[in-house]
């Protein structure tokens, strides 16, 4: 039984050290970010553009065309209102940035931005939507 407990104590010492590292902030990451989101606020498309990495860049060709994508299904990204940074952790090999955004009507959106890092600096490659906690449940 003590050979159990030791183990159990083991475990939850490496997952609360692993949490505490996983909430250490990276300037260089959540400047990236909200370079992007400054950009999008002055209606800075090709500013905006810059922060995308090679992939996303493929995927839309133009930055008009990356940039209507994110006004149209993206809205609290184009106009955020507040923007705190919350955990940045690793899964499966890639670092993923929680980032909530509270929008122009006051609601409340959580979003996991995949960061891939390039000879010029941290780029998006991914923004996942994710549901938001719920209020007072």
């Amino acid at each position: 039984m003590r050979r159990i407990l030791m183990i159990l104590a083991m475990i939850v010492t490496a997952q609360s050290a692993f949490a505490q590292a996983a909430e250490i902030p990276n300037p260089e990451i959540n400047a990236t970010i909200q370079g992007q989101l400054d950009a999008f606020l002055a209606d800075d498309v090709n500013g905006a553009w810059d922060f995308a990495s090679p992939n996303i860049q493929g995927m839309f060709q133009t930055p008009e065309r990356f940039g209507a994508m994110v006004q149209n299904g993206y809205p609290m990204v184009w106009r955020p209102a507040e923007v705190d940074y919350l955990v940045l952790r690793e899964v499966a090999g890639n670092l993923w940035q929680r980032v909530q955004i509270v929008d122009a009507q006051g609601i409340v959106h959580l979003l996991d931005y995949m960061m891939t890092p390039t000879a010029s600096g941290w780029k998006i490659s991914a923004v996942q939507l994710l549901r938001a906690p719920s209020v007072g449940a």
